[in-house]
C-alpha cells in the first residue's frame, strides 16, 4: 500500500485582534497602520490668518532706516493678500466684492458712509426728501437707497448706505458691497456720532483704505514703467528720506518685477509705490459730517472744530433746508459746501 504524502506545512500568519475574537471573521495577513499625514500649517493657512500675522509682524517691528527694507517688504505682501481676499479666484469665492445694484444718474454721486445709528438716514430724508426707514436700532438699512438734490441746475444722486463695522473690509456685515458701492462715487460724506468716539473716524477710514480708496488725496507724483530688461532704475528729483534703491528693489520682487523705471518728484514711501504698481487705487474727496452737535457743549464742539474737512450738523435738520444760511454755530449750509466741492 501506498501511503499518502504528508500536507506541507502553511506559511505562519498573523491576524488583527478585532477580527480574532468573531467565529466568522476572515483570516488576513498583518499590514502595519498607515501613517496619518503630518499637518501642512503653512499650506493650510488661510488668507486672512496670513493678513493677521504680517499686520502683528509689523505692530512688533520697530519703524527706523534699518528696519524700512523689511517693512516694505511686509507692506508689499500684505497688499498682495488684500488684492487676493478681495477678488478670489476660486469658483463660489463670493464675487470680486460687487456692489448694491443702483443706476449712476446724474451730474455727481455722493455716498454716506458711517457706523450704524448715526443719522445717514434721517440726513437723506431731510436733503432729499427721499423716504429711508428710521429706527432707535442698528441696521434698519439692509439696502442702498438713492435721493436726488437739485441745485442750481445740478443733480446730485445722494446714497444712504447700511452701516458698516470694523472688518468691513473682509466681508463683515456686507462690508465688501457698501464699500464697492462707495467706490463709484465721487465724494463720500462720513458720517460720524458727535457723543460716541472720535476714534470711530480712523477705523472707518482704515476700512476704506484697505478697499482701495484714499480719502482727501492726489495721486502719487511718481512715474513707474515697466520695461524688458535693465534691471531697476531709481531716480528721484528731490531728496527721499523714505524709499531706497534697495526698497524699491524688494517692492518690486514681491510683484516678480525685475525691469522697471522708476521716477520721484516727491518724497514717497513705501505706500506710494504699492498704490502705484497696484494701479487700482480710488483718489476722492471727503466731508467728515459731525452729527447730533446739540447734544455736546461748547467746549467739545470747540475741540471737533479743529477736524479738517468737516461739517457740523444737528439731528434739528429744519435748518438745513434754509439755504439763506445757519445761525452762529453753522458756518456754511451743508447743502453749499457740498455742493461746491461736488460740483
Amino acid at each position: 500500500e501506498h501511503s499518502r504524502p504528508s500536507p506541507l506545512p502553511r506559511p505562519p500568519f498573523r491576524i488583527h485582534a478585532s477580527e480574532a475574537a468573531p467565529a466568522k471573521s476572515r483570516r488576513t495577513f498583518y499590514s502595519p497602520p498607515t501613517p496619518s499625514p503630518l499637518p501642512r500649517p503653512a499650506a493650510m493657512a488661510t488668507v486672512m490668518q496670513k493678513i493677521k500675522d504680517i499686520e502683528d509682524e509689523m505692530s512688533k517691528t520697530q519703524k527706523n532706516k534699518a528696519t524700512a527694507h523689511h517693512l516694505g517688504l511686509l507692506k508689499a505682501k500684505l497688499a498682495k493678500l488684500r488684492r487676493e481676499l478681495l477678488t478670489p479666484t476660486t469658483k463660489g469665492g463670493g464675487g470680486a466684492g460687487e456692489g448694491f445694484d443702483v443706476t449712476k444718474s446724474g451730474d455727481a454721486r455722493v455716498g454716506l458712509v458711517g457706523f450704524p445709528s448715526v443719522g445717514k438716514s434721517t440726513l437723506l430724508n431731510k436733503l432729499t426728501g427721499t423716504f429711508s426707514e428710521v429706527a432707535s436700532y442698528e441696521f434698519t438699512t439692509l439696502t442702498c437707497i438713492p435721493g436726488v438734490i437739485m441745485y442750481k441746475g445740478a443733480k446730485v444722486q445722494l446714497l444712504d448706505l447700511p452701516g458698516i463695522i470694523e472688518g468691513a473690509k473682509d466681508g463683515k456685515g456686507r462690508g465688501r458691497q457698501v464699500i464697492s458701492t462707495a467706490r463709484t462715487c465721487n465724494v463720500i460724506l462720513i458720517v460720524l456720532d458727535a457723543i460716541k468716539p472720535i476714534t470711530h473716524k480712523r477705523l472707518i477710514e482704515k476700512e476704506l483704505e484697505g478697499f482701495g480708496i484714499r480719502l482727501n488725496k492726489t495721486p502719487p507724483n511718481m512715474t513707474f514703467r515697466r520695461k524688458e530688461k535693465g534691471g531697476i532704475n531709481f531716480t528721484s528729483t528731490v531728496a527721499n528720506t523714505h524709499l531706497d534703491l534697495d526698497t524699491v528693489k524688494a517692492i518690486c520682487s514681491e510683484y516678480r518685477i525685475h525691469n522697471a523705471d522708476v521716477s520721484l518728484r516727491f518724497d514717497a514711501t513705501a505706500d506710494d509705490l504699492i498704490d502705484v504698481i497696484e494701479g487700482s487705487r480710488i483718489y476722492m474727496p471727503c466731508i467728515y459730517v459731525v452729527n447730533k452737535i446739540d447734544q455736546i457743549t461748547v467746549e467739545e464742539l470747540d475741540i471737533l472744530d479743529k477736524l479738517p474737512h468737516y461739517c457740523p450738523i444737528r439731528r434739528v435738520f429744519t435748518c438745513l433746508l434754509d439755504m439763506c444760511g445757519f445761525s452762529c454755530i453753522f458756518p456754511w449750509p451743508l447743502k453749499h459746501f457740498l455742493l461746491s466741492v461736488t460740483c
